[in-house]
């Protein structure tokens, strides 16, 4: 049976790959007193008809999750490998007490095999419990199917390496990406609520830039846009001076509610 309710997302994380406040730096970002401009490495979390479906792992998830007060995941998709979206999987554990059956995880096949490298001891044969009790599912292009709600993958460029965003009912996120091919455009008709990756104003060869992005929203015409994946050279409140109404920078504890899908 398909999910026709409402759904909400909530920003885990806003940040780059490194997060803001950077090590080391001393800049205005790095030092602003605005709540909205601490930024964690991105990953978003979508709740619908009581489950709960994590997008990335990042190196910050025990920290996103007590501070979301998240006591349950249902699932794992995965947008690409880089360290900054799967090195908190082991963080997964504590989502395994309480429940008897291993929490499915789907990335696509070469992401999954550097999980699975990376994390060769979660997946060899163990006789203990200290390690995340996962499934681990290859992506198909075609999506896949959770709890009602179908997750179809996105495909986009992160500079020359193809990586995936996800449209859910009527959002879609898309983080990572420099580019988005053609032939994805027809995926992101119709939504609601469109998260970008706007990196900052200077071009850069595996991002996008907040220009770029806005030229995505006036052609994709979501009725909201979110930049998210922001480096410490955007301040948020002088930003979104800058944007248009229906476009904001995502931050760090955001909630969406997305309407009933069509």
């Amino acid at each position: 049976m398909s999910f026709t309710g409402a759904l909400q997302i909530t920003v885990l994380g806003s940040g780059t790959s490194v997060g803001v406040p950077t090590i080391g730096c001393d800049c205005r970002v790095c030092q602003s007193p605005d709540p909205h401009d601490k930024r964690l490495r991105p990953s978003i979390l979508v709740s619908y008809g009581g489950h709960n479906v994590l997008i990335d792992t990042t190196p910050d998830l025990r920290t996103q999750a007590l501070r979301a007060g998240l006591r349950t995941v249902d699932a794992v998709l995965y947008t690409h490998s880089h360290a900054d979206h799967i090195l908190g999987l082991d963080d997964v554990r504590p989502f395994n007490y309480g429940r008897l059956e291993p929490i499915p995880i789907y990335a696509r096949p070469d992401a999954l095999a550097i999980i699975q490298r990376i994390f060769a001891y979660v997946f060899e044969p163990h006789h203990h419990t200290s390690v995340p009790r996962i499934q681990a599912f290859a992506l198909e292009d075609s999506g896949v199917n959770l709890f009602g709600l179908h997750f179809q993958p996105v495909p986009v460029f992160h500079g020359q390496r193809a990586i995936v965003g996800f449209r859910f009912g009527r959002a879609a996120y898309l983080t990572d990406h420099s580019d988005i091919p053609p032939e994805s455009f027809s995926l992101l008709e119709g939504l609601d609520v469109l998260f970008l990756d706007a990196l900052r104003h200077t071009p850069h060869p595996t991002h996008s830039t907040i220009e770029r992005s806005l030229r995505w929203v006036e052609q994709l015409r979501p009725a909201r846009a979110y930049f998210t994946h922001i480096c410490h050279e955007l301040m948020h409140e002088e930003t979104n001076r800058q944007l248009p109404p229906h476009v904001r920078l995502a931050h760090d504890e955001l909630q969406i509610v997305v309407g009933e899908n069509h």
